[in-house]
C-alpha cells in the first residue's frame, strides 16, 4: 500500500508530518510506502533525521500550499500545484492508495470530489469521527464536509457511518440516531423530520429515533447523524469540554487530597489520552471514490502516525466496497 501525506497541511508542517510519517513506519509492511507531498526543499531537512525509515518514504514535489483561511475551490484553481490537489490527482491515477491531510478541510473535500468523484449512489461525502464514551465508541457523521444538507444526505450518512463503525470498531448492527432538539418525533426542524421518515422507511437499519446532545455519552446509539455545521460545533465543543472539565477535576482533587497527587495525575493522563484527537489519527471522508483521512489542523506527530493506521485499516476492511454494495443492493441512493 502507498499512502500519501500532505506534508504542507497542518499548523506545524512539514515537521509534524515528516515525524509522524517516520513513526508510522511501524504500521507498514515490507512493500508499503509513504509518499510525502509538498515542497521538496522544505521536507528534505526533516526527512534527513529518518534514519532507516527513509527507505520507506519518498517525496513528490508540489510547489504550492493552500492556507487554512483560503476559499477551497478558488484556491484549488488558483494554485494548480498545491499539495492537496496534487495528492488527490495521484490517488486518482493509482500512484497512491490513500490521502492524509491536516490542511484546509474544505479544500480536501473539494479536491476529493473533483478528482476522485463519489462512490456510486452517494450524493454527498461526509466526514465521520469515532468518539469514545463510557459505553463504547460512537461514530458522528457529518462533522464538516457538508453544511447544507438534504434529507437524503443525512440518511446516507447513517448508512455509511454504520458500515464504518461495524467494520472498524466491530459493532454489529449499530443503532443509528438523528441529532435533534428533543427525542420526540415532532421535535426538530423540517430537515430532521423528513430525514426521520427515510430512516423509518428502511427496515434494514436499526434506527432508534432522535437523540439530544447529551445522549451522545449515554450509550443510546453507536451512530449519530447530523449536518456538517452542527457536527463540527459538537466536535469542537467536545474537545474543549473534555479538556476544561478534566482540568477542573484535577484542580479540585489536588487541592482536596494533595498526598495523592501522583495517582491523580496518572489517572488524569489516562483519561485525557482517551479523548485526545491525536490518538484517533483522523476522520475518514465517507462516500468518495478513494481513501481520504482528514486530520485536525493542530495534530502532532502522533496524529499523523495514527492517521496512517486508520487509512490502512480502512483499506483492509474494504469500507468503500461495503458502502457501495449496501447502497446498490438495497437501492438506498434513490430519492
Amino acid at each position: 500500500m502507498r499512502i500519501g501525506i500532505d506534508a504542507m497541511g497542518g499548523d506545524n508542517a512539514p515537521d509534524v508530518e515528516v515525524q509522524g510519517a517516520i513513526a508510522a513506519c511501524e504500521f507498514l509492511g515490507d512493500d508499503d510506502r509513504i509518499v510525502l507531498v509538498g515542497d521538496k526543499a522544505a521536507i528534505e531537512p526533516h526527512l534527513a533525521r529518518a534514519g532507516e525509515a527513509a527507505d520507506k518514504m519518498e517525496i513528490h514535489h508540489a510547489s504550492e500550499r493552500i492556507g487554512m483561511d483560503e476559499t477551497p475551490v478558488e484556491a484549488l484553481r488558483a494554485k494548480p500545484d498545491n499539495s492537496i490537489g496534487v495528492m488527490s490527482q495521484m490517488h486518482r491515477r493509482g500512484e497512491i492508495d490513500a490521502c492524509i491531510s491536516a490542511g484546509n478541510t474544505g479544500a480536501c473535500v473539494a479536491a476529493a470530489q473533483m478528482y476522485l468523484r463519489r462512490l456510486p449512489g452517494v450524493h454527498r461525502p461526509g466526514i465521520a469521527i469515532v468518539t469514545p464514551t463510557y459505553y463504547g465508541p460512537v461514530a458522528i457523521c457529518d462533522v464538516g464536509a457538508n453544511v447544507n444538507c438534504r434529507p437524503q444526505h443525512l440518511y446516507q450518512y447513517g448508512v455509511m457511518a454504520s458500515v464504518y463503525v461495524s467494520a472498524i470498531c466491530g459493532v454489529e448492527n449499530p443503532r443509528i440516531a438523528l441529532l435533534s432538539i428533543g427525542e420526540e418525533d415532532a421535535k426538530g426542524n423540517e430537515l430532521v423530520k423528513r430525514t426521520q421518515q427515510l430512516f423509518r422507511g428502511d427496515p434494514h437499519l436499526r434506527f432508534v429515533g432522535n437523540a439530544e446532545g447529551r445522549d451522545l455519552f449515554r450509550g443510546s446509539c453507536e451512530v449519530l447523524v447530523c449536518d456538517g455545521f452542527v457536527g463540527n460545533v459538537v466536535l469542537k465543543l467536545m474537545e474543549g469540554m473534555a479538556e476544561g472539565v478534566l482540568r477542573a477535576m484535577m484542580e479540585e482533587m489536588l487541592t482536596s487530597v494533595p498526598e495523592e497527587a501522583q495517582k491523580i495525575k496518572h489517572a488524569a493522563g489516562g483519561i485525557m489520552s482517551k479523548y485526545d484527537f491525536n490518538e484517533y489519527g483522523g476522520a475518514p471522508m465517507l462516500g468518495v471514490g478513494g481513501i481520504w483521512i482528514i486530520c485536525h489542523g493542530a495534530s502532532d506527530h502522533r496524529g499523523i502516525k495514527n492517521a496512517v493506521r486508520v487509512a490502512a485499516g480502512f483499506a483492509k476492511c474494504r469500507v468503500n466496497e461495503q458502502i457501495t454494495e449496501l447502497l446498490g443492493e438495497q437501492g438506498r441512493a434513490d430519492e
